[in-house]
């Protein structure tokens, strides 16, 4: 849990590795008539243009919706949250709010965000959270990475190369995708025969002229019904990333420019400087305190894992799930090695959370709780497997009925 708490490991760099087209099931579409009028274009040519952009410096504002179709998961966070402040000791502040980017990145997994971007290479960048009158700052300039929430007014520094040094040398991971760029090249990454790759039309996104690029599984039974990716007609640069469930209503994530720049921004944009009053806590420090300073609320997260099951991350499998298919459909397979928790034996916190959640099933293989959401869902067998896939719940019984 102390690694994945790294500032680091959440400073989303501009510049994202190419994707290789010829690796990528293309269906040859060209671009539909619409407002603007762009030359038409081919997906294999669109593609080919995202993977040959190559943006470095750019500023702008972009909103990210998601909608999980999880009714209790609000409060879930707010609990997770709080507890992971009151845990993280000098790091915290009197608010209940915190520098660690774990507890404040979470919040972009649920409900409507604005935040701020700005970057100038792989050496500086900016992200910055924004929630009413107070905002949250991830700042990477050269060597030093700042966290700064002004709620608490806590600040969390560390060398943007600790998480190199650490892990043999190589750079740190990066947790979460947080630019419709790196989301799209996710996606494009996955995609194989299973997948249709179409141009379906064009775009004003902030202003700019685009392409729509719109991914479609082939298969049947998985829980995505589309993704689609508004790309910059002059420069290749994702502007909009939008994934559409198979189960209708608002986008399960909507992440796009409202305004941007591709110049480059100030060299003053990326200074900091620590705000009058503000704690400072060191990375080390953090994760010493977060490991041993845990009260009973910092013990939320670890009763949630439990609660929810291993589900193999470095747990019984060290090798790894099975996995149960291939594309769109295919299924992660992990052997908890015990019983499945009973949902009234969790913790108060989670209990409302795995009810609202959670569905009784049963087949050859016994029975089980199906767990939910609007894209990946979960069987929990009494006996202690756990099927997972962005599928649907009766796919997941389905390919428990098989082991058998």
């Amino acid at each position: 849990m102390a690694a994945q708490r790294k500032a680091s490991r959440y400073v989303v760099p501009v510049a994202v590795a190419g994707i290789a087209a010829a690796t990528i099931g293309l269906v040859p579409a060209l671009a539909a008539s619409g407002d603007p009028d762009l030359p038409e274009i081919t997906a294999q040519q669109l593609v080919e243009k995202i993977a040959a952009s190559d943006t470095q410096t750019l500023s702008g504002t972009f909103k990210i919706s998601t909608d999980l179709g999880l009714p209790a998961f609000d409060g879930l966070l707010g609990g997770l949250a709080d507890g992971m402040a009151s845990g993280a000791g000098e790091g915290s502040g009197p608010a209940g709010g915190t520098a660690d980017p774990s507890a404040q990145l979470a919040k972009l997994v649920s409900g409507t965000h604005t935040l701020k971007i700005a970057a100038d290479g792989p050496e500086r960048q900016k992200l910055t959270l924004l929630d009413g009158k107070e905002q949250y700052s991830l700042i990477h300039d050269g060597d030093d990475v700042w966290a700064y929430d002004s709620r608490s007014n806590t600040v969390l520094h560390e060398k943007a190369d600790a998480g190199a040094e650490k892990d043999g040398g190589r750079a740190p991971e990066k947790e979460l995708p947080a630019s419709p760029k790196e989301l799209a090249d996710e996606v494009l990454k996955a995609a194989g025969d299973t997948t249709s790759i179409t141009v379906g039309g064009t775009a004003n996104v902030a202003g700019r002229d685009a392409y729509r690029l719109v991914v479609e599984p082939k298969q049947q039974g998985s829980t995505v019904d589309s993704i689609t990716i508004a790309v910059d007609a002059a420069t290749g640069t994702p502007l909009k990333f939008t994934l559409d469930s198979t189960s209708g209503g608002k986008p399960v994530v909507d992440a796009g420019f409202t305004k941007v720049d591709f110049g480059k921004p100030a060299a003053s944009e990326f200074d900091f400087t620590v705000p009058k009053g503000a704690k400072v806590t060191e990375g080390d420090q953090l994760e010493k305190e977060l490991g041993e300073g845990r009260g009973d609320h910092g013990k939320a997260p670890e009763d949630l894992e439990k609660a929810l099951g291993d589900f193999g991350l470095g747990g019984a499998d060290a090798n790894g799930p099975e996995v149960i298919g291939e594309g769109w459909t295919a299924i992660a397979v992990f052997d908890s090695g015990a019983p499945a928790p009973k949902t009234e034996e969790a913790p108060k916190e989670v209990q409302g959370f795995l009810d609202s959640l959670g569905d009784k099933v049963s087949g050859k293989f016994g029975s089980g709780t199906v767990f939910k959401t609007k894209i990946v869902n979960a069987l929990m067998t009494d006996d202690g497997k756990v099927y997972v896939g962005a599928v649907t719940p009766q796919a997941l019984v389905d390919a428990a009925d098989a082991a058998k």
